[in-house]
């Protein structure tokens, strides 16, 4: 029954390329022309296919977590781009397609991501180990996308030219009250004291991160000046000059965008600049994936820019720039599981072999999602006031936005 299930749900699916199925009896299909990419799965039992039909998404990536998918005679890159590629294509069967909206249509619910969800959440992702990230981020453990100015900078360069074009955009100057919304373990919070004068809190709700941090801005005897705190954003007091906020938007929940831009205008002073960093879909918005919110950010969520703009514009803020950041996440987590790989053996020491076959398919699920799905980062620029900024975007660009970049890549843009 589920074979041939599978068998009618790939037959509508593929439509550009091939992919072939060995199923449990050993027999191979395959579907889609002959023309394009080719990717082929074995699939080791009955359980696997059922599991395939009643939720795709959830199905492949536990298949291959508990090694009963296998890529055959090809990568795991090949074949899931095969699939992403394809997946809205071609026909979809009744159930899939109702199976969807309803998950899209539940996520008010699924995302609600109250205070003590929204800790339990971030614990489930940020709090399992600081020795793991250590390993495949760069050196100041920055978990989110890289700004590569060109192809040549390392992984190092391009993160350091992302924090100083934030820094750019936020127009900063020494003394400034700086919050920084989602601080992780401190990067950011840390760059804008040492090398702007700026006054910073960064606040998270992951406790790893936070000890972390606080250990960071002490031995760079920055502790005067940066102060981290474990908290929500919706308990944050007090007004600041400048609001960061770099990949935890992506965490809020659509049912709290409102009062995630609406806090971010209370908090911001009427003379001050905000810059919200966050993954984003060019293009309408669809359900989450059940895996990645089982398995890797429960409560997590890509927004499209229509789900934000409305939360936006009640908030009262000016838009005083809008950029759109392409390829930049999916050239940033190639050098990340480039560097998980090298540090298997490693890795493999410290957790079982299903956990490092799921942050593998994480990180290369998400690294196709970049490549070949409508999905980049949005840099959202808001204010009070419409002249916050300068008026065309000349300031970020005549050298201060690499005035902190690393000496190779000045080096390479002076030659």
């Amino acid at each position: 029954m589920w074979d041939k299930l599978l068998d009618r749900f790939l037959t509508g699916m593929m439509v550009d390329d091939r992919l072939s199925i060995t199923y449990p009896d050993g027999t191979t299909r395959d579907y889609g022309p002959d023309s394009g990419a080719h990717g082929h799965l074995d699939i080791a039992d009955t359980a696997t296919l059922k599991a395939l039909i009643v939720n795709p998404d959830l199905g492949l990536g536990e298949g291959y977590m508990e090694g009963r998918i296998t890529p055959k005679n090809c990568t795991l890159d090949e074949v899931l781009t095969v699939i992403i590629r394809n997946r809205f294509k071609g026909h979809l069967p009744p159930w899939l397609l109702m199976a969807n909206r309803a998950r899209f249509h539940a996520r008010r619910f699924i995302q609600n991501n109250a205070p003590r969800a929204s800790r339990q959440n971030v614990a489930h992702h940020y709090d399992i180990s600081d020795d793991l990230y250590r390993l495949f981020l760069d050196a100041d453990m920055q978990y989110s996308c890289a700004y590569f100015r060109d192809n040549a900078m390392t992984l190092e360069e391009a993160q350091i030219a992302k924090k100083a074009h934030i820094a750019a955009k936020l127009r900063l100057e020494p003394g400034m009250r700086v919050l920084d919304i989602g601080c992780g373990w401190g990067g950011m919070a840390l760059t804008l004291a040492r090398d702007y004068g700026c006054e910073v809190t960064g606040i998270t709700l992951s406790e790893n991160q936070l000890a972390t941090a606080q250990r960071r801005a002490e031995a760079a005897g920055l502790a005067d000046r940066v102060h981290f705190n474990l908290q929500d954003y919706r308990h944050t007091s007090g007004t600041f000059d400048r609001i960061v906020s770099v990949g935890m938007l992506e965490h809020v929940g659509v049912p709290n965008f409102g009062t995630y831009f609406n806090r971010v205008a209370e908090l911001l002073d009427p003379d001050g600049v905000a810059l919200i960093h966050t993954i984003g879909r060019s293009a309408p918005p669809m359900a989450h994936s059940s895996w990645i919110n089982k398995y890797i950010f429960p409560g997590g969520y890509v927004p499209s820019l229509s789900e934000l703009a409305p939360a936006m514009e009640k908030s009262g803020l000016w838009q005083t720039d809008i950029e759109v950041w392409r390829l930049h996440y999916a050239k940033t987590i190639r050098h990340w599981r480039d560097r998980f790989d090298a540090h298997i053996s490693e890795i493999s020491s410290m957790y079982d072999d299903r956990f490092v076959r799921m942050f593998h398919y994480y990180l290369t699920v998400c690294i196709l999602a970049f490549e070949h799905q409508m999905q980049g980062v949005y840099h959202f620029q808001l204010a009070h006031k419409r002249d916050a900024v300068p008026l065309t975007r000349d300031y970020l660009y005549d050298g201060a936005a690499t005035a902190a970049a690393a000496p190779g890549v000045r080096a390479r843009e002076n030659a």
